[in-house]
């Protein structure tokens, strides 16, 4: 299934544009291969050429989410299980409030899309609608003349990156334990900068790292490299901008509210009585 439909739109793509004329054994080549398969239909042919093409305006395409109420929802919920998760852990509720935050800022995102895939939340996108003339007028002319930036909206590139981080999260097939432990390797991370306690959070994700090899060694024990395809592909995660998921699950439910500060709010001073507090509130930015 596509992400999107196709439309038809001339290529915009710089390489298309600095491209030298095709060399007289290109177009000799060209010929005879013509000849060899004229039975070839039009719509395969043009797919031919669009390949050699190699034209990269389709993945710079800017997308939106298809389904966005439905997906928002989900995603929302899938980030509130992801606080709790971090709230619960007695280990991260004894850090020094710094860590917590650091560590927070560091992990969310990719403990948020570990939950997407442990929820199996799948999604669509489609064309970002344009900028109405109205809204650039606003943009432009809006704090005291000056020009404002338009926040990044996610490309059809970015997108493809997580969709290919949950199909192989899918593909591992992991447990509920595996996910625990995955999840505690990853927000327990020493080498985060700005921590107070570094050596206990090593500790803390090697103990994670323990964890999760006896359960592998339990659950499969005639899979000798699964621990390594595991590390690889949560690996990926961390390549997975902040602002990225952001502007696709988050924008169309907080506006323009800082989503980070709603999540930091939860781990607050108080975080363990305010957490049920912290849920509802975030419910009702949900609900809008």
């Amino acid at each position: 299934m596509h992400l999107f439909e196709e439309d038809q739109h001339d290529c915009q793509c710089p390489v298309s544009e600095e491209r030298s004329p095709p060399t007289i054994l290109f177009n000799i080549l060209s010929r005879k291969h013509y000849s060899s398969s004229s039975s070839m239909s039009t719509a395969d042919s043009r797919r031919q050429y669009s390949l050699s093409h190699n034209c990269h305006c389709d993945q710079r395409r800017t997308v939106c989410l298809k389904d966005p109420e439905g997906v928002c929802q989900a995603a929302s919920t899938v980030l509130v299980k992801t606080i709790r998760f971090m709230t619960s852990l007695p280990s991260f509720r004894h850090l020094p409030q710094r860590d917590q935050l650091v560590l927070l800022y560091n992990s969310w995102v990719p403990l948020f899309v570990l939950g997407l895939a442990q929820e199996h939340t799948e999604f669509e996108v489609t064309d970002s609608p344009a900028n109405s003339i109205l809204k650039r007028i606003l943009l432009n002319t809006s704090d005291g003349g000056r020009e404002m930036e338009e926040p990044a909206m996610p490309t059809l590139a970015n997108v493809h990156k997580i969709k290919a981080c949950l199909q192989r999260l899918w593909n591992l097939d992991l447990s509920p334990k595996e996910y625990a432990y995955i999840k505690g390797a990853l927000l327990f991370n020493p080498d985060v900068p700005g921590l107070q306690a570094p050596a206990f959070i090593k500790s803390l994700q090697q103990e994670a790292h323990r964890a999760l090899h006896e359960v592998i060694v339990t659950l499969h024990p005639q899979d000798q490299g699964r621990l390594l395809r595991i590390l690889l592909t949560v690996s990926s995660l961390q390549t997975i901008p902040h602002s990225l998921v952001s502007e696709l699950f988050f924008r169309p439910v907080v506006g323009q509210a800082d989503l980070f500060q709603l999540i930091r709010e939860i781990l607050s001073p108080g975080t363990v009585t305010r957490c049920t507090a912290a849920e509802r509130e975030w419910s009702k930015h949900c609900q809008q």
